[in-house]
Formats: structure tokens, C-alpha cells, sequence
């Protein structure tokens, strides 16, 4: 086994030259570190010789300071496990400084925006890693190009394409480490390239307007059932618009044809861009049996109609899970040269070998077929929070499209009682979820409902009937009998 490294300060413990104090002064830093937390209990300890060439010292002055620290219960040796932290001694314990702090400790999480991270493909992952690391050429474990690997450009421009009927080249795709990346290359590229204003909708998400306001202006665009209010955009100075146009977060509405034409017709008439945040395509509508084939054709992105005035932005988080960090930018071509530059200024390198595993999972159709069994067990989640909402909560609705991983749960107003309040008293009750006014900005318009974005595909797939029947109960408890929902 290769030699283990250790840094550890040697004090001096007596006077120069007096006899075993180098040997004392090893003790006593190995107490240190042990006593600090820097060596946890079973944490093995590099072999007598290889400390001593680290220290300068000699070998038997190392061994005599183990054996002591073995004698006074510090440290253990067994044959073949070698030299370890004795698993009863530890850091000091430290006085509280004051109250601890509360953990979150929800049993129920109902956070929207997440996905089920318990059901992450670990087996075609790994095999695709594997394969990534057999395979992959000398030259990819170099810096490389900036718009990311040429063999998932590829996979993903075929991908999009098929599932989603976006238009793009490989050359025209950059590979980033997710949407949060993705936003913030392009508010540099549109403030490089004189962009003055970006529009966002509203509701939508605080992250990324705090992403985009750091750079340029934002003008606020109203959501309403339809979709992005375009008309907000007439006479205003915005030249870029982020949007959600298939599945508006957080009210789960589509963007409608109308709305869609008047938008592109926008970006022609202005020279403007139009950056589509595709969060959630892969989970489009998905009737259950028995309505019409017409209903399960899913809208396609956006990006399709107009490749040159469009972007298209899409990630993981919501397909994988957020601990692969990898997204992707489908960009018009006059905006890939500053792109690319933003990309290489930002000097964070998007992991090689996972760009060449989603390659792998692309081309071998274990990422579809991930995604076809995510999107039952999603869709069975929807419907079971439908049937409980109906029988339950009768004058609660559930409204947004039936797709995606949250869902809008408007509740009957209560005079004594805001959204924020209804959020809180479910924390109490250990149910985690989000309020519609945490997305809002500025005061709400007239007619907001009062509602709970209700992220139903957070729990892991046993844990979701008991947080469900959290959720129902305690609104049910909330409102009381008298006003029953």
C-alpha cells in the first residue's frame, strides 16, 4: 500500500538535546490532532518509516512515540489493519457557546423544483463512468474546449432534437455545470454585446433574478393563465427575456400559441433574444389512459420555431438530480463567440468524465429509459395528490398543468390567515413546502389566489403517502369543521 501523508507540527518539549524529547514532541502533536478533530477515531496513521522520512526523524523515535500512544489508549494496532486512531478518543468536548441552533429535521419535504434523488440511476451511471474512464482519450483529461466535449455536444444536439424539436448544431451547443452557470454566462454575453434591460417573468424564481439584476436591469412581465404577458414588453427597453414557455414556474401554465407568435414576432420586430429555460421538458404532459392521443402530445420547445432568435437552456437537476452538475446552452450564433468567452473567463471547468458518461447514457437509451420510469412514478404522485385534494379538501383546487414535479394547491382564503402563515403552521407540523408569495415580487395583483407550491416529487417513492396525507391532514386541521375547505 502506497506510503500515507500526515502534517503534524513538531514543538519542542524540552531542552535542545535532551534525551526523547523528539519522541515526546511526536506524541504530543498526534495528541494534538486527535484532541482537535484532524485525526477522527479510526482514522489509520502512516507506517513508522514513512513519518519518519516525512519528520527527519529516525524510525525507532516514531515507533517509540506509537507504542506510547498505544500504551495510554490514543491509538490501536492489529496486524494487516496497521496503525489507528483508537475509536473512543476524539476531539475535547467543547462548552455550548449558547442554544444550538434548530435542525430542519421536516419529516415531510415538500419543496418544489426537486426531483426524487433516491431514485438516481446508480447502476447506468456507474457503468457509463466506467466506461468514460476506459475509453476516453489522453487528451480529454486536458483543459479542452470550452463549449464542453465534442462527444456529448453530439449526443445531446440528437437528443434535443428528438425529445424536444430543438434545432441546433454541436457547434452551436455550450456544456456548462448547470442553469445557475448557464444564466449567468449569458447575462455577461447580453451586457457585453449592449443588451440594456432583461424582461422575467413574475412569479418566478428569486435566484435568478438576483443572477440577471447583478448585471443588467429587470423589467418585471405578469403571468397570467396564458402564460407571459407580452404585451408588457411594448415600448419598454428590454432586449432579452427569460422565460419558462412549456411549464411557467411556479404557476404551471404553458405559454398559449397566441402568446408564443406574439413573443417571437417581438424578438423579430426588436433584434431581441428570448432565453428559454426548459426546466422540466422531460416531463410534459402524460395523460393517463383514456383521454385523447391528441391531449399526450407534449408542446415542443420554443427554440424550434425560431433557432436564430432563441436560446435554449436546459440541466439535470430535475432529470438526474442536482449532484451532476451539467447543462446545456443551444445558442444562436451570433451570440456563441461572447458565450464562449464568458464560459472560458468563468474558469470553471465542467467535469470531463461526466460529459462523457451522459454521452454514453444518451447513446446506449438508458437516459430515456430513466426517464420514462420517472415520469409514471411522477405522474402517479400527481394523481394521488388530485384524488386526496378532491375527497379532502374540496374547496382547496389543483391547478397548473398535469406535468412536471409541483404542483399549485390554491386554498380559500382565510381573513386571519396569509399563505405565509398557512406555510408556517405546516412547518410546524413538519410538512416543508414553499407559499406562492415567496415567488412573487412586489405586492400581489389583484385576483392571486391564495396558494401553496407543493413539490410533489421531492420524497423518496415510500416516503410520499405518509407526506401527502401530512400535507391533506394538516390543512384539514387548519381550517376546521366549520370551515371546512
Amino acid at each position: 500500500m502506497p506510503g500515507l501523508d500526515l502534517l503534524i507540527e513538531l514543538v519542542d518539549t524540552g531542552p535542545p538535546g535532551a534525551r526523547g524529547s523528539r519522541r515526546r514532541s511526536v506524541e504530543e502533536a498526534l495528541r494534538t490532532a486527535i484532541r482537535q478533530g484532524r485525526l477522527a477515531p479510526g482514522a489509520r496513521l502512516p507506517a513508522t518509516r514513512h513519518l519518519a522520512e516525512q519528520l527527519g526523524l529516525s524510525r525507532g523515535t516514531v515507533s517509540q512515540a506509537y507504542e506510547q500512544l498505544i500504551a495510554e489508549g490514543w491509538l490501536t494496532a492489529r496486524t494487516k489493519a496497521g496503525t489507528r486512531v483508537a475509536e473512543d478518543a476524539g476531539p475535547d468536548p467543547r462548552p455550548p457557546a449558547g442554544p444550538p441552533a434548530a435542525a430542519p429535521g421536516f419529516r415531510h419535504d415538500l419543496s418544489p423544483g426537486r426531483p426524487d434523488v433516491s431514485a438516481f440511476p446508480r447502476v447506468a451511471w456507474a457503468r457509463a463512468l466506467r466506461r468514460a474512464i476506459h475509453e476516453a482519450p489522453a487528451e480529454a483529461f486536458g483543459y479542452g474546449d470550452p463549449r464542453g466535449r465534442i462527444e456529448l455536444r453530439t449526443a445531446l444536439a440528437g437528443y434535443l432534437g428528438r425529445v424536444r424539436g430543438v434545432r441546433v448544431a454541436p457547434e452551436h451547443l455550450v456544456i456548462c455545470s448547470g442553469f445557475a452557470q448557464a444564466l449567468g454566462l449569458l447575462t455577461a454575453a447580453f451586457a457585453e454585446t449592449g443588451v440594456p434591460a432583461v424582461g422575467m417573468e413574475n412569479p418566478g424564481m428569486p435566484d435568478h433574478l438576483a443572477t440577471v439584476a447583478a448585471r443588467l436591469p429587470v423589467l418585471d412581465l405578469p403571468v397570467d393563465d396564458q402564460g407571459l404577458r407580452v404585451d408588457a414588453l411594448s415600448g419598454s427597453a428590454v432586449r432579452a427575456v427569460l422565460c419558462t414557455p412549456a411549464h411557467q414556474f411556479p404557476l404551471g401554465v404553458g405559454l398559449s400559441p397566441g402568446r408564443r407568435a406574439a413573443l417571437l414576432a417581438w424578438a423579430e420586430e426588436c433584434g431581441g433574444w428570448i432565453v428559454e429555460d426548459d426546466y422540466d421538458g422531460e416531463f410534459l404532459p402524460q395523460p393517463p389512459a383514456g383521454r385523447t392521443p391528441i391531449a399526450r402530445r407534449p408542446v415542443g420547445a420554443l427554440q424550434g420555431r425560431r433557432p436564430d432568435r432563441v436560446v435554449y437552456a436546459g440541466s439535470l437537476s430535475k432529470s438526474l438530480g442536482p449532484a451532476v452538475r451539467l447543462g446545456w446552452i443551444a445558442c444562436p450564433p451570433p451570440l456563441l463567440e461572447p458565450l464562449t468567452a464568458a464560459k472560458r473567463l468563468a474558469d470553471r471547468q465542467t467535469s470531463t468524465l461526466e460529459q462523457l458518461a451522459l454521452a454514453d447514457l444518451i447513446g446506449s437509451g438508458a437516459f430515456d429509459h430513466h426517464l420514462r420510469t420517472m415520469r409514471r412514478s411522477y405522474r402517479r404522485r400527481r394523481d394521488a395528490l388530485a384524488a386526496a385534494v378532491a375527497e379532502r379538501l374540496p374547496r382547496a383546487r389543483l391547478t397548473g398543468m398535469e406535468a412536471g414535479l409541483h404542483a399549485l394547491l390554491q386554498l380559500p382564503p382565510q381573513p386571519d390567515r396569509d399563505e405565509r402563515e398557512i406555510a408556517a403552521v405546516l412547518r410546524r407540523a413538519s410538512v416543508l413546502l414553499r407559499p406562492l408569495s415567496d415567488y412573487l415580487r412586489g405586492p400581489a395583483a389583484a385576483g392571486t389566489p391564495t396558494a401553496l407550491v407543493v413539490g410533489y416529487a421531492t420524497p423518496p417513492a415510500h416516503a410520499y403517502p405518509a407526506a401527502l396525507d401530512a400535507l391533506v391532514g394538516a390543512l384539514q386541521g387548519l381550517y376546521g369543521p366549520e370551515r371546512r375547505l
